[in-house]
């Protein structure tokens, strides 16, 4: 019998993945579209890099907080089912096994087959089946909210840095251009990064990434003008 290859499924980075890849792509769109509008609004150095690092700053905080927020009620959901289940196994397990039986019926396994995988499964450890198999709540998904703040929170500082860093290099007049033009190449390049983290295809995600980034600044940028010209 030849030997089980060992398998590394790319699914299991999905929960910092996601939030390290939010974190960055937001820190730069908001941190350069915010420049950029100030930057099209008035010609002060001093105030465009102000509002760069307020916007690090301020976006940074939001981000974890929104994340924890955020990752916790999914996390309370999921504490509440599990719960939910292992009270169901205490009082009722027979049904359980029944619904377990059920479920691997529906998946195609034959109904005498899928009893003696249900009984098999939960005398090795009934909640951890259920848990896997009626709730799909596995190791690699299960909510993780100080993981995705304090993720969130270090690429957001990292990609609205990255803006910061080309306005200080670039002279006052171009500041706009250059931090735009920059910027959408660090989205580009983050985007092949993170797909090829993922394991995806690069150039769909990273179009997607660029081409949003350009709207937003764009956006900004417009508004910035008209309310500089009103100003």
């Amino acid at each position: 019998m030849k030997p089980l290859h060992r398998e590394n499924h790319l699914i299991a980075r999905i929960g910092w993945l996601r939030a390290a890849v939010l974190g960055a792509n937001d820190g730069i769109i908001s941190t350069a579209s915010l420049m950029v509008g100030v930057a099209a609004a008035s010609t002060n150095a001093s105030e465009i890099l102000v509002a760069g690092v307020a916007s690090l700053v301020a976006g940074a905080m939001s981000m974890a907080a929104g994340e924890y927020v955020s990752v916790s009620s999914q996390a309370d959901t999921e504490n509440a089912d599990l719960q939910k289940e292992r009270r169901e196994l205490a009082e009722d397990p027979e049904s359980e096994l029944n619904e377990l039986t059920n479920i691997y019926v529906g998946r195609g396994v034959e109904p005498a087959l899928a009893r003696r995988v249900a009984e098999q499964m939960t005398a090795k450890d009934a909640f951890t089946a259920h848990a896997r198999d009626e709730l799909g709540l596995a190791e690699h998904v299960v909510a993780r909210p100080i993981q995705a703040a304090l993720t969130s929170a270090v690429t957001f500082a990292l990609g609205a840095a990255i803006p910061l860093i080309i306005s200080l290099l670039a002279p006052t007049a171009l500041i706009a251009p250059i931090v735009s033009g920059g910027s959408l190449a660090c989205l580009a390049v983050l985007g092949a990064l993170g797909a090829r983290a993922g394991g995806a295809d690069i150039w769909k995600p990273t179009i997607r990434v660029t081409f949003w980034g350009a709207i937003a600044m764009a956006a900004t940028a417009a508004i910035g003008a008209a309310v500089g010209h009103a100003v």
